[in-house]
């Protein structure tokens, strides 16, 4: 009886933890979903990433900044507390993100998150300690440092573990999944579905199969999920939708179908898998990736992962707004100009093909006279076009014109950096450019640009050839194959010096 006394308070105490813990992470959950959600009620990964930096980055600053001021007390000035906080919050998180550690996939794993957090941070504190001594600049106290380092990485792991907690709510109920279709029917389909269900993978959502056989073989049901439609109906699907994920089941053997797909599906910014479960041929562990227990062979990738879409849009928001407010007052002396110039609206809209072929309507100043006018672009600007006003042909040849484009930029619609967004009429000679080049669609995989590697190379104005825009889609397919912060960066100063040359643009 003495026993049971005892007992029953901790069992008590133990289930009321429990239930705190889950009632904090159902409060977290609900203020994720306003917070992170996007027109699908998904949960926003890069968003998510984001938020997970910015709390590490907050704990490292906030503990250090307790650190100091319990330790080293007032031997230590506000602004080297401040110096020193900022910069090793800003190591660390580089250097978690490094160990890729701000992956969704990640952070659904905290043991081992906890693990690179330790070997981030005491990686970081030792090189600043090293460094420090090296160049002879004020370091912490020991002490200080120790403080700092076990605090910050108790605190960090803490929250990771909450973190892995509520992604496995979130992913419960559907809202932090990968929203995946299946291409091919037949047995093969139907076994590739029952393996993925039958494991513990629950980071998949499958909305369904398409398929372009109408006979017995592919069914109107596959392993209980619709068929979807045809192969040439999924891009439309994948855009409405939201796709996430294209699972090829289609035997490699097949060589002339599966090309015929792939060719289509190579436009989609989706990660695009072929299934080997089926597959005779076996080839080297490090050519798979798994999905579960089933091996892929990874085709394509999304352009940018959730990380780099994190760090393109805070380029495009903080450097877009700031060449923004520089730009303002050219702005304002280009607007009184067009105004003076001729009659009509000083800014111009023009519907354009953006991220993911959605139109988009971006904005220029406008350099035609207005009855003269031409939304779709249908016939190309040449030199000495009579369409185009004097103060028009000005901005036009500086690419002045380009310059509200900065306010897209802001919006979330155009990126600082990328493939260049072209009206819907616009041709190459007399041809679409969609018929001219196979691979054109491929360029919206990623967000359009203000500027561009195509335009810094003379692929810039107007394309009156077909090897015109061929090269400007070859330039434009190069830079979303190889994106990094420093190829943008790159891009970005090295414009201002392309456009004094005013070349091909009328």
């Amino acid at each position: 009886m003495d026993l049971l006394s005892h007992q029953q308070p901790d069992n008590l105490a133990i289930g009321s933890n429990r239930w705190t813990v889950a009632r904090a992470i159902q409060a977290a959950a609900k203020a994720i979903d306003g917070t992170f959600s996007d027109k699908r009620r998904s949960i926003s990964r890069p968003k998510l990433l984001f938020a997970t930096s910015t709390v590490d980055a907050l704990i490292l600053m906030a503990t250090g900044a307790v650190s100091f001021l319990l330790i080293d007390g007032e031997q230590t000035s506000a602004s080297m507390i401040s110096a020193w906080c900022t910069a090793i919050a800003l190591a660390t998180t580089l250097e978690l993100r490094r160990n890729w550690s701000y992956s969704v996939h990640a952070l659904r794993q905290p043991l081992e998150q906890v693990g690179k957090i330790v070997k981030s941070a005491v990686t970081v504190f030792c090189l600043a300690i090293g460094a420090s001594v090296l160049v002879g600049l004020p370091i912490f106290s020991p002490a200080t440092g120790t403080v700092w380092l076990v605090s910050a990485v108790i605190l960090i792991s803490l929250t990771r573990l909450f973190l892995a907690r509520l992604l496995a709510t979130l992913t419960d109920t559907g809202r932090l999944v990968r929203r995946t279709v299946i291409v091919g029917g037949g047995p093969d389909a139907e076994h590739l579905i029952t393996t993925l269900e039958g494991g513990k993978h629950k980071e998949l959502s499958i909305l369904g199969v398409f398929d372009d056989r109408l006979d017995d073989r592919s069914a109107d049901s596959i392993a209980g999920y619709p068929k979807l439609g045809t192969i040439d109906q999924l891009p439309a699907f994948s855009r409405n939708a939201g796709v996430d994920l294209v699972i090829v089941t289609v035997p490699m053997a097949a060589e002339q179908r599966l090309m015929q797909i792939l060719k289509l599906l190579f436009a989609l910014p989706v990660d695009i898998r072929i299934s080997a479960l089926s597959s005779n041929l076996r080839l080297s562990s490090n050519a798979y990736t798994y999905i579960g227990r089933v091996p892929m062979l990874a085709l394509m990738d999304r352009p940018l992962t959730d990380w780099d879409r994190v760090i393109k849009n805070i380029e495009d928001r903080l450097l877009g707004l700031l060449l923004l407010i520089i730009a303002a007052p050219v702005m304002a002396i280009v607007a009184l100009a067009i105004r003076l110039d001729s009659k009509g609206p000083i800014l111009f809209k023009q519907r354009r093909y953006g991220f993911d072929n959605e139109l988009i309507e971006v904005l220029k100043f406008r350099s035609m006279y207005t009855d003269m006018s031409d939304a779709a672009a249908a016939k190309l600007v040449t030199k000495d076009d009579p369409r185009v006003t004097p103060v028009g042909r000005f901005i036009r040849k500086t690419s002045l014109d380009e310059l509200p484009q900065l306010l897209n930029v802001v919006k979330g619609q155009m990126s600082l950096v990328g493939p260049r967004p072209h009206a819907t009429e616009a041709k190459a000679s007399s041809d679409l450019y969609q018929t001219v080049v196979g691979e054109y669609f491929a360029r919206h995989r990623m967000k359009p640009g203000v500027t561009g590697w195509a335009q810094i190379n003379g692929w810039r104005g107007e394309t009156d050839t077909h090897e015109k825009i061929q090269r400007r889609v070859e330039a434009d397919l190069y830079y979303i194959d190889n994106w990094s912060l420093p190829f943008d960066l790159y891009i970005i100063a090295a414009t201002p010096f392309v456009l004094l040359t005013g070349k091909n643009a009328y």
